[in-house]
């Protein structure tokens, strides 16, 4: 194996879930980690790694944290540029901003240039996996799938498919969701580190026939992720009923259709009804938690505990453009904050593992990718825990790593960032921290 490099600083992996039991004791610190060929080689104490690899570089980081990569799981690239659209609640929302500047990505030109801006930036915020909505245009999802490949990164994305109660220009049928979903599947499935993701928008943009297609085309190809939104805001379901009056619940028009399953992304989720609960926990599928989209648009609090305590898989998403931010940094906090409103105090270790194996595991990818374990993929990224001086002045009275982390979760941004790794490669330059 040609090595890459070894890495010196607080090294951060988790030996389990922080929901079970004590937070601190499902993590690990190791002073040293070892990058080879894209993958996680080993980690402990710098003396034993140097024994291992006397020829390997050697990085310092100081009192960096080295840790997992941020995997965001359910964003909306095409909405890039509409971030921070003021005052609308989610249909005006959808209406007066999503759907027009989505019209735009029936040119390729601009999808790329959009797909491009977006990787850009959340590298930026130490993302290194996405898991995104396209538009309804073939040439939305070749574009974000181009960019991805370029730079080596893992993502999960798929045509939007709507074929009623959208605008004229984004719509399609029931049968060309199918066979552009299809073609598009077959077309970057598996290539590199890319995977579709077969995905409805939400059912009040899908008619029944549609609905059928797509949960035809996903028993086909069951090892494909599928991607929706559910009981995001209670007006929603008062449509959703409406429109499918024969149904259960909300979660009963996508089950009735064959688009329920353990690779099943569900997001937003806040207002569930008990069955809705147990059928997802029965079957296994993933609920997104986007605590910034949430209270931005002012959908309501998502109760982490009770869907933790319940057995739920939960994820943590940006939800960007309806999300206010593409940090995830910025969403655990957020998460944080909502907890509070419900009764909860999430520990740093939680909003950390939330966010990278968590979310990873949601993505059906917790093999290989959102921890550092030898023959994990190596994306991973390097946090400054003074990045500003206000965060600083906090960190530096800490007692322990949660203390010190938790200014940076609750105020850090893009500063915070200091290095980020994709399949071992540096994205962010910065320079070496003083060797301790």
């Amino acid at each position: 194996m040609a090595l890459t490099v070894i890495l010196t600083g607080q090294v951060l992996s988790f030996r389990g879930s922080p929901f079970d039991g004590d937070p601190a004791q499902a993590t690990r610190l190791d002073e040293a980690i070892a990058l080879g060929d894209g993958r996680v080689v080993a980690l402990g104490s710098l003396s034993d790694l140097r024994a291992q690899f006397p020829d390997a570089p050697i990085e310092h980081h100081g009192a960096r944290v080295l840790m997992a990569g941020f995997v965001d799981a359910h964003v909306h690239y095409p909405q890039t540029a509409i971030i921070a659209s003021w005052g609308k609640r989610l249909i005006d929302w959808l209406n007066t901003y999503t759907f027009p500047e989505e019209t735009r990505f029936s040119d390729p030109r601009y999808a790329a240039e959009i797909a491009t801006r977006y990787l850009d930036v959340t590298v930026k915020e130490g993302t290194t996996t996405i898991c995104s909505y396209c538009t309804i245009h073939p040439q939305s999802v070749d574009a974000i799938m181009t960019a991805a490949q370029a730079r080596g990164q893992r993502i999960i994305a798929g045509k939007t498919c709507m074929d009623r109660n959208a605008p004229e220009g984004l719509r399609d049928t029931a049968q060309s969701a199918y066979d552009d979903s299809r073609a598009l599947l077959q077309r970057w499935h598996g290539t590199d580190r890319l995977s579709y993701a077969i995905t409805p928008r939400f059912s009040p943009t899908s008619t029944p026939e549609q609905l059928d297609a797509l949960g035809a085309l996903w028993a086909e190809h069951p090892e494909c992720l599928m991607q929706t939104h559910l009981s995001e805001q209670t007006d929603e379901i008062a449509w959703v009923k409406t429109l499918y009056p024969q149904a259960r619940d909300y979660l009963d028009t996508y089950e009735a259709h064959g688009l329920l399953g353990a690779n099943g992304l569900y997001g937003h989720a806040i207002h569930l009804e008990p069955r809705e609960r147990d059928r997802l926990r029965e079957v296994g599928g993933a609920l997104i938690h986007c605590p910034t989209s949430n209270s931005f648009i002012g959908s309501g609090l998502f109760d982490m505990a009770a869907r933790m305590a319940e057995g739920q898989r939960v994820g943590l998403a940006t939800d960007t453009g309806g999300g206010s931010s593409f940090s995830m940094l910025r969403t655990m906090a957020a998460a944080y904050e909502i907890g509070q409103l419900s009764g909860t105090a999430l520990h740093p270790a939680q909003l950390l593992w939330l966010a990278t194996c968590g979310s990873a595991r949601a993505l059906r990818l917790g093999d290989r990718i959102g921890n550092l374990a030898p023959g994990m993929e190596a994306d991973l990224i390097a946090l400054d825990l003074a990045s500003t001086p206000a965060i600083s002045q906090r960190a530096s009275r800490a007692d322990d790593i949660w203390e010190a982390l938790f200014p940076t979760i609750m105020m850090g941004d893009d500063r915070a960032i200091a290095q980020v790794w994709i399949a071992g490669r540096a994205q962010v330059s910065t320079p070496d921290a003083p060797a301790p």
